[in-house]
């Protein structure tokens, strides 16, 4: 079994997690962060001024999966989360050792 650690914007959630509806994952918990990436913060434009916000709004997501549906998984993940932006997040996949 794998855990996959998926980092992504907020506004991508609700569809990512309406594809996973179908999907064999054994579990699923989804919860809200801050942080940066190598941008370290970003510049936006407000009104003519460029201001800098340190720690950006992301939501994680931790998906347990059978090993054989991980490149699937994957392959859904970042076609879903994608934007073609910079901080579109990050990927991680760990194996998972389960103690009963």
């Amino acid at each position: 079994m794998k855990q996959i650690v998926t980092i992504v914007r907020p506004h991508l959630v609700e569809s990512i997690l309406g594809s996973l509806k179908r999907a064999p994952v054994e579990a699923i918990s989804v919860i809200e962060v801050k942080g940066f990436g190598r941008q370290k913060g970003y510049l936006d434009q407000y009104q003519e001024s460029e201001f800098s916000e340190a720690f950006l709004p992301k939501v994680e997501i931790t998906l347990y999966i059978e090993d054989s549906r991980v490149d699937e998984m994957l392959d859904k993940l970042v076609t879903l989360a994608r934007t073609g932006r910079m901080g579109d997040g990050k990927i991680f996949v760990m194996p998972v050792t389960a103690f009963l």
